[in-house]
Formats: structure tokens, C-alpha cells, sequence
């Protein structure tokens, strides 16, 4: 079985590619699933990956899928490549009882997005169930809520980024992720600017200044409270 511990960063490099534009107003914004940088990494924490014959195998079958991913072969990873690697999509519906199985429906959510297939993406990262850790569980829940963003569900969109934020901090000391979770909201009260909900925006963002103080995002969070606070 491969090495999960060998396959950190591989992940990284296509995500950090991928930035999501948000087609309703032609405005950039980062996607959520950049934050997803640490997924391999932890994916050390799911120790069940070795714990029987039918985890082990599928987790043989999505180091895979992940060779194919990390390459940006985005088609093969998720369909196969005919020569005994089945695909997320496959290994998904193969093994969905286990922890490999339910991971992979996140690499095929990531694949439909970096392939702008985003009716797909929500379908794949719907499916996946979050556990109680730190960055890869609120960071697929947010890059849901981009996905969501980029098929014009917006109220949705809000919905899972604030939700993504929620289950980050109540994992971290002091209720505090400043890693990832004032990204996500600052995603959120960017759709909301959107959405002409200016109010709900700058609660978004005050909540940022005072909160996240020791975030990247807060040094730059007075021009966008600046911005909703024009009359």
C-alpha cells in the first residue's frame, strides 16, 4: 500500500492553481478548496485507512486515483484508466462504507471543479461526510459552498462557507482558526456584497477585525468594511 504520509503537498499544487470565479457578477474569488492544502496531510489523522482488508484495498486503489490528480489528470482520475485503476467515481460507490471510499467522493468533487463541472462538483462533495477535525472537513464544506456559488445558489453558498468557519474554529484553541476560517467568511461576505446584503456583509467582516486578529485576512478587512459601509 502506498505511503499516505509520501502523498503531502501532491494535492497542493493543483489546488493552489484553481482560483474560483464567481460567474453571476464576473468577480474573482478565491475558491474554498486552496484551503484544502493540509487535506493529505491530515489524512495520517483517518488511522481506520489500515485497519481491514476492504479499507486497505481501497485505500491502495485511491493512492491511485491520486497519482492521477496530482498530475492534473482529472478525467482519469475520476473515470479510470482501463488498465485496473477504477476512478473516484467507482471507488466511491465500491467502497462507500469505508473512510477511502468516502474520501474519494472529495477528490471527485475537486476534480468536477478544476474541470468547471460544477453542477458534478456539488453532487461529490455533498456526499462527503465530514469528521471532527481541524482543516479538511470545514475545508470541503467550504469548497461545497463555492461550488454552490458557481451554480447560482447563493443563499447556499453563504450557507456552507459560514458553516465551514463554524466547524473549524470549534476544533481549534479558543474557538480560533485563523488559518482558514476567516477566508471562508470573507467568501461569504463577498457573495453577500453580491447580493446588494451589505449589512450582513459588514457584520461578516466586523466580525473578521475583532476576532481573527492574528489572520492574513484581518490586516486587509478595513477596505471591504470601508466598501459596505458607503452609503
Amino acid at each position: 500500500m502506498a505511503n499516505l504520509n509520501e502523498q503531502k503537498g501532491t494535492m497542493n499544487d493543483a489546488l493552489n492553481q484553481k482560483e474560483a470565479v464567481f460567474l453571476r457578477h464576473k468577480k474573482t474569488i478565491s475558491i474554498a478548496i486552496v484551503a484544502i492544502i493540509l487535506v493529505v496531510a491530515g489524512i495520517i489523522c483517518y488511522e481506520t485507512y489500515v485497519s481491514g482488508p476492504k479499507e486497505q484495498e481501497a485505500s491502495t486503489a485511491l493512492a491511485k486515483g491520486q497519482e492521477y490528480f496530482s498530475n492534473q489528470q482529472y478525467d482519469k482520475a475520476l473515470k479510470g484508466d482501463g488498465a485496473g485503476y477504477v476512478g473516484f467515481v467507482n471507488i466511491a460507490s465500491d467502497y462507500s462504507s469505508t473512510d477511502a471510499g468516502n474520501l474519494a467522493n472529495l477528490y471527485a468533487g475537486l476534480c468536477y471543479a478544476n474541470l468547471d463541472k460544477w453542477n458534478d462538483a456539488v453532487t461529490y462533495l455533498d456526499k462527503f461526510s465530514p469528521a471532527d477535525d481541524q482543516m479538511i472537513s470545514p475545508s470541503a464544506v467550504a469548497a461545497l459552498g463555492n461550488a454552490y456559488a458557481h451554480v447560482k445558489q447563493l443563499d447556499k453558498a453563504v450557507e456552507y462557507l459560514k458553516k465551514a468557519a463554524s466547524m473549524a474554529d470549534s476544533e481549534a484553541a479558543d474557538n480560533t482558526n485563523n488559518s482558514i476560517s476567516p477566508i471562508f467568511l470573507l467568501q461569504a461576505g463577498e457573495i453577500l456584497e453580491s447580493q446588494g446584503k451589505k449589512s450582513e456583509a459588514l457584520q461578516i467582516y466586523q466580525d473578521i477585525k475583532t476576532k481573527y486578529l492574528n489572520s492574513a485576512v484581518s490586516q486587509d478587512i478595513d477596505k471591504y468594511i470601508e466598501r459596505v459601509s458607503v452609503k
